[in-house]
């Protein structure tokens, strides 16, 4: 085989080789794989051309160029601080905290150069309008709305740059030694006053029972009366009965019974068993002693 054979066979070959390297070069300019995380901002002649999503995809070579690679991971910013005077005129500090992530990066790469600086100037923005619309005590208590309303108005102000944001947290509500001490001050008073009302309540409470006691006393009391009167009335009832049958020798016996329950009670006594009977009493013995011989 002659010199200039070799030399033919030799730029043939080259020139398939040529071929094949710019055929494999097309196509790694031409496909682009896609990470699931990440989103790639297309250009052609410096002008947005499209975006690429997750997965293979197709673009023209030598002509269209990759330019920004997105990340659409949730984000966090770091935790800011920052003043804000309440409409009762108290200074805070707020810790506050954000999460978004990108949703169009065509929008986020070329409307905004900081993204981090901007949500963090716009949320410190916000928190202070948002707080000096409410007092000290509100912004205790109502945390969750007060989040819900910062996080609205910062969707709200970011939406032109394709971001979303998840979620806004407030860390803590700071406030300064002398506010501190005044609220301590407010919350012992508070407490000695609930101390007292629970002591007043207490002290009425026994009174209240105290009288319920007195007037159970006094129910009873008037009820045992009642019923010995009842008994009175019946035993009375009894003897007037006896009387109407018998005449005036039933009531005689009575008495004269009663004369001697009374002398046997005094002789039952302890004590000294002298006992001084009156004039009558013999009277009385027989009396009663002839009005039971009558009975029998």
């Amino acid at each position: 085989m002659s010199e200039d054979q070799i030399t033919a066979l030799l730029s043939g070959s080259l020139l398939y080789i040529l071929g094949a390297i710019f055929l494999i070069v097309v196509i790694l300019k031409g496909v682009r794989i896609v990470p699931q995380s990440e989103k790639f901002v297309v250009e052609r002649f410096g002008r947005l051309k499209s975006v690429l999503g997750p997965g293979i995809n197709f673009i023209v070579p030598f002509l269209d160029a990759v330019r920004h690679k997105v990340s659409i991971l949730e984000r966090q910013l770091p935790n800011a601080s920052q003043d804000a005077i309440t409409r009762d005129n108290v200074l805070v500090e707020i810790d506050t905290s954000v999460f978004y992530r990108i949703l169009e990066p065509e929008k986020t790469v070329y409307r905004i150069r900081d993204v981090d600086g901007a949500i963090a100037t716009t949320v410190a923005g916000i928190v202070r309008a948002e707080i000096g619309k409410m007092d000290l005590d509100e912004v205790q208590s109502n945390r969750s709305q007060l989040i819900g309303e910062i996080k609205r108005s910062v969707e709200s102000a970011v939406d032109d740059w394709g971001i979303e944001v998840t979620r806004a947290e407030i860390l803590d509500v700071n406030l300064d030694q002398a506010t501190r001490d005044a609220m301590l001050q407010q919350l012992n008073a508070e407490r000695a006053r609930r101390a007292q009302v629970t002591e007043a309540e207490g002290k009425k409470r026994a009174v209240e029972l105290a009288a319920d006691a007195e007037l159970y006393s006094a129910e009873q009391t008037a009820k045992a009366r009642r019923i010995q009167a009842d008994a009175e009335a019946y035993a009375t009832g009894v003897v007037a009965k006896a009387i109407a049958e018998n005449g005036l020798e039933a009531a005689q016996y009575q008495v004269a019974l009663k004369q001697v329950e009374a002398l046997n009670t005094l002789g039952a006594g302890t004590g000294s068993q002298t006992i001084v009977v009156p004039a009558q009493a013999l009277e009385a013995f027989g009396n009663a002693f002839k009005m039971l011989k009558g009975n029998k």
